[in-house]
């Protein structure tokens, strides 16, 4: 959608579902945060009624975005597009971790530790 009439000026907006069992830490906020820099779009992220800079790691980190919570992207700018399918792919993909991940490789051995 062209924004205020300018030429080149769309805005962009799609929900998107946190899917990592971990949810949006550090780690996923530093990715999310990286692949927004990269795009002259103003793009923010809401959750729950609070909207962030998508560009600011600690407005990422702010969300608290948990494992089945969704945000809302949006960007606007003349790469808005590419700006939104590239943070809800990253998303999608669940910021690149697997369930194992998490998973303890012995958990055995860690019981004598604890």
């Amino acid at each position: 959608m062209s924004v205020n009439g300018e030429p080149g000026m769309t805005e962009s907006r799609r929900v998107v579902k946190i899917q990592n069992r971990a949810g949006m830490h550090a780690r996923p906020a530093a990715e999310l945060v990286k692949i927004a820099t990269e795009f002259r779009s103003k793009i923010t992220l809401e959750k729950d009624g609070l909207e962030v800079n998508a560009k600011s790691i600690m407005g990422v980190m702010m969300l608290a975005a948990e494992h089945g919570s969704t945000l809302k992207v949006c960007a606007i700018g003349e790469d808005s597009e590419a700006a939104v399918e590239a943070i809800c792919r990253l998303v999608d993909d669940e910021f690149g971790e697997r369930p194992e991940d998490y998973e303890l490789s012995d958990p055995e051995a860690e019981q004598e530790y604890v």
